[in-house]
């Protein structure tokens, strides 16, 4: 795992200690993620690997966005760590993410 490797690995980092247990994530409980995302104006760009544990919420963050500036990149075969550390090059589609940015960043 990326973050048990000495790049990765920071002692208070609950990831990299095996911190994680029934109430790690207790301080998010009232921190409504979507609540107001049908308000968002701007153009959104999600990129998520098709791997990733928490793939379902990338979903249902784009299926609440409104607009026809938005766009959901799942990366074939990419987990989380792929599309940020060793091998991001292999995984990530530049040429779509340049196309999204010159259509929607004027």
């Amino acid at each position: 795992m990326y973050y048990e490797t000495k790049r990765g690995f920071h002692p208070r980092s609950l990831n990299s200690v095996g911190g994680w247990n029934a109430t790690s994530a207790l301080s998010f409980i009232n921190l409504p993620f979507m609540q107001r995302i049908d308000e968002i104006r701007s153009a959104v760009l999600i990129i998520h690997g098709e791997k990733a544990h928490s793939l379902y919420f990338s979903k249902t963050a784009y299926s609440r966005l409104t607009g026809n500036n938005k766009d959901l990149l799942i990366i074939p075969g990419a987990n989380h760590t792929d599309l940020y550390d060793g091998g991001a090059n292999n995984y990530i589609p530049f040429d779509k993410l340049e196309k999204f940015y010159h259509d929607n960043l004027r």
